[in-house]
């Protein structure tokens, strides 16, 4: 049976605290179980954890995801409620998630729930996992299926992570009387042990010198659309951002006033980053010089002042600041499409074809790694806000490189 979704998202989800009835009251139309009043216990109870979460879309939407898997496989096949559950049946469901069967697997991500006479009912397209192709075989013209669905190591150890905080919430609530995911002993079968450093996925010196060209001749040619796109290039390198801490959401929108001059006169700009944790990065030379151009084009001072609501990255379109991560995902691959063509016209395909696969969150690994040859590693730490000094270290290469030196003197005839 293909279930149907049970949670909105958040802007469409009434708070479970205080409207759970009416919230299922909506779904009994379409899930006979919540007629049981365990099955009701177990939905509102999940229901006030996710929502607990509100204050990030991203972590609200991570969270449901798991929890809503758990549920939906929990009443469909495990046949009780999730407060039910015993340490055996969290490794089915594991082993479910890692092979669902193919009536659980979408081939694209739809809404799930749409409106139906003014009513938000669930949307029958679709599914609890979705399949993916690379970004290579999409624009090669693959579409994906069923069939390619997998799990990676890192979406397996966020199921265990926040099913494991949802069940230490049940026993808070004094719904559980054991947290059935922390007595899984061997989790090793299901996560692998990582033995070495992955690759820092990065475009070398040589594909961003002909990114930001490309961004530079974009802005000279039309710069009333893309002078912005040469400061959002910039900007995602220089400063080591991410895409929610250049655009508006819930939680904040960057505006002009977060550039700030320190009282030795160095500027900083001050970013909200995950977690809701508020940090400092220290502006380089050159990236104050690219912020005065900018503003220059903006018809805004040359520098800003610590009041200043103006948005750092507006809407194309409207007032207000730019709130669409898709729209500077599209301007960066933009980019990147114009630099991997002028390559090749140059004869340095071989040299491009990273540019084909890359990403916008490529961007900032390139700026961290560039930055951790020459700074300090901790002033890098903080600018890129790195929870540990163990993350900002996969960006140091300098044993991998010596190790690799030494290793190409082996023979394969010793003497």
């Amino acid at each position: 049976m293909t279930p149907l979704a049970l949670i909105d998202n958040l802007d469409n989800l009434p708070n479970p605290f205080t409207q759970f009835d009416l919230i299922a009251a909506e779904l009994a139309q379409h899930t006979p179980k919540l007629k049981d009043p365990e099955y009701r216990r177990d939905l509102q109870l999940a229901l006030c954890f996710i929502y607990s979460y509100n204050g990030s879309q991203a972590t609200f939407n991570s969270y449901r995801r798991e929890v809503e898997r758990l549920l939906l496989w929990s009443w469909n096949v495990a046949k009780c409620p999730t407060l039910q559950l015993r340490r055996d049946q969290i490794e089915e469901f594991i082993h479910f998630c890692i092979t669902p069967p193919d009536d659980w697997i979408g081939v694209k991500n739809v809404a799930r729930f749409k409106l139906h006479m003014g009513k938000r009912v669930a949307n029958k397209e679709w599914r609890p996992f979705v399949a993916h192709v690379s970004k290579l075989e999409f624009r090669n013209g693959d579409q994906p299926e069923t069939k390619q669905h997998s799990l990676s190591q890192a979406a397996i150890r966020a199921t265990f992570s926040i099913l494991s905080s949802y069940y230490g919430f049940l026993m808070q609530e004094d719904a559980a009387g054991q947290n059935p995911v922390a007595l899984i002993r061997q989790k090793s079968k299901f996560v692998k042990k990582e033995v070495t450093r992955k690759q820092v996925r990065r475009i070398s010196n040589l594909q961003w010198d002909y990114v930001i060209e490309t961004a530079e001749h974009l802005a000279e040619e039309d710069p009333a659309v893309h002078e912005r796109t040469l400061f959002i290039m910039n900007a995602l390198l220089g400063m080591y951002l991410r895409i929610s801490e250049l655009v508006a959401d819930e939680r904040s929108a960057p505006v002009m006033g977060d550039f700030i001059k320190d009282a030795d006169g160095h500027w900083w700009f001050k970013v909200l980053s995950k977690g809701n944790k508020e940090r400092l990065v220290a502006l380089s030379d050159d990236m104050l010089n690219a912020l005065m151009r900018y503003r220059r084009f903006r018809d805004l001072p040359l520098l800003p002042t610590i009041a200043e609501n103006t948005p750092v990255i507006p809407k194309t379109r409207g007032q207000g600041a730019m709130t669409s991560s898709r729209q500077v995902r599209n301007i960066v691959q933009f980019c990147f499409d114009q630099a991997y063509e002028r390559m090749c016209e140059d004869g340095m395909k071989a040299d491009a074809e990273d540019l084909r696969v890359a990403t916008v969150h490529w961007l900032r690994h390139t700026g961290i790694s560039e930055d951790v040859k020459t700074r300090p590693k901790e002033h890098v730490r903080e600018d890129a806000g790195h929870a540990s000094m163990a993350t900002t270290d996969k960006y140091i290469d300098t044993e991998y490189r010596e190790r690799h030196a030494s290793g190409r003197k082996k023979t394969l005839r010793p003497h």
